[in-house]
């Protein structure tokens, strides 16, 4: 089965929002085993995606459109995918009195545009929509078949998963598993490198998909059965992870580093402190992300002037003074005090220079130095991040979790 997505939306053509909903819905479809060749975006104009409909018809088995399903005039998406294949618009009454009874709920007026989300082409699939009043649906003639679902991503998520998806399944004819192996500390192009042997195979197959800082694995099989699929997948996981050793931190999707960290200081009952400079509080933030984050966080430090560092954590003005800020024994000083002073029982320290400009001293931008200290000691990371700010902080948190999954793995 070959599918494309249409997304319709002026705001999409514009730039105003990120395609979001593509970027989901592609993965999903490699996950089913569906290929996708083509993404075509539109604005919300009847003629032109009418026309993208049917050039995207030629080409793929099922268009899947994102958008256009408000009460306004020009969310038009249903009525085009109509008038392509010649269907009339009928009033679905369970959509309706869906509609209403959401809008009476959250102490919304229903107003009569309203009603016009409760029209579908004659003949359609509907895909009740739980989150959000606008239902999708599904359309098949001559072979073909578009699935029209709505453009806010957590309704779009919502319907693809609990109505979209087993549809797609049992026409895909194949049972088809992923597994998701999470990489870091190797770049794409080397990894690749390291793995290229394992690309050739037809099934299960390999594929990289890169992140900031890391990559993931995709292995997928398909066969007659969910266990088939997952014993294909078995030894090309173990290969992968016998080469990649400590560089494969957890599998899953929806995994990350910092998930991985509290899932380690969870399991073992300890907790964590952070000492930040570059990183302004990042570390904190993504950890706070995670579900449950109180179970392991003590408590962080954003000591980002000199004076602070040495006044709240205790590092030496002389050893401030001799390396500056940015260097192995601050990072150092950093975790080791922070540590002391919170009880916690490991520290992460960062300091660097995350830019538009490096050291006075002529250090690069992207310089960075990670601690972390716990029972065993101390270790520091000299790290040398390229890209904008954002991005240097962005992976100096990274590699800060990373380093303290690893020495958390060795003791």
């Amino acid at each position: 089965m070959i599918a494309e997505i249409l997304s319709v939306g002026t705001e999409l053509l514009m730039g105003q929002i990120a395609n979001t909903d593509a970027q989901y819905i592609s993965r999903r479809l490699a996950e089913l085993g569906i290929a996708i060749y083509r993404h075509t975006t539109v604005g919300d104009n009847p003629a032109r995606v009418k026309e993208a409909l049917g050039e995207a018809l030629s080409r793929s088995d099922i268009v899947i459109t994102t958008g256009g399903l408000g009460p306004t005039e020009d969310d038009l998406t249903k009525e085009m995918v109509a008038e392509y294949f010649g269907l009339e618009m009928e009033l679905h009454r369970p959509s309706l009195d869906a509609i209403i009874a959401r809008m009476t709920a959250t102490g919304h007026p229903m107003t009569e545009n309203n009603r016009k989300q409760a029209f579908f082409p004659v003949g359609a699939t509907i895909l009740p929509n739980a989150v959000g009043t606008a239902p999708g649906c599904v359309v098949e003639a001559d072979g073909k078949a578009v699935a029209v679902l709505p453009g806010p991503p957590h309704e779009l998520k919502d319907m693809f998963e609990k109505q979209l998806s087993p549809w797609l399944a049992k026409r895909s004819g194949a049972h088809i598993e992923s597994k998701f192996l999470r990489v870091f500390g190797i770049g794409e192009s080397r990894l690749e490198t390291m793995l290229k042997d394992l690309f050739h195979t037809d099934n299960p197959t390999l594929a990289l998909y890169c992140g900031p800082g890391e990559v993931q694995a995709r292995i997928t099989a398909q066969a007659k059965d969910s266990e088939t699929a997952l014993s294909m997948i078995a030894p090309l996981e173990d290969e992968i992870r016998r080469r990649l050793g400590e560089h494969v931190y957890g599998e899953g999707v929806d995994n990350s580093i910092e998930k991985t960290a509290f899932t380690l200081l969870k399991q073992r009952g300890e907790t964590v402190t952070f000492a930040e400079s570059c990183t302004g509080g990042l570390l904190a933030a993504r950890l706070v992300g995670v579900p449950g984050a109180s179970e392991v966080l003590m408590e962080s430090h954003v000591t980002y002037a000199d004076a602070a560092k040495a006044r709240v954590l205790g590092v030496d003005e002389g050893t401030l003074k001799e390396h500056t800020a940015v260097s192995e024994p601050v990072a150092r000083q950093m975790a080791e005090g922070a540590r002391r002073i919170s009880g916690a029982d490991w520290a992460v320290s960062t300091t660097g220079y995350a830019g538009p400009d490096g050291g006075a001293d002529g250090t690069p931008v992207g310089t960075v130095y990670i601690a972390v200290a716990g029972r065993g000691g101390t270790v520091v990371k000299e790290c040398h991040f390229r890209g904008q700010r954002e991005y240097v902080r962005t992976l100096a948190a990274s590699w800060g979790f990373n380093l303290l999954r690893l020495e958390m793995e060795k003791n």
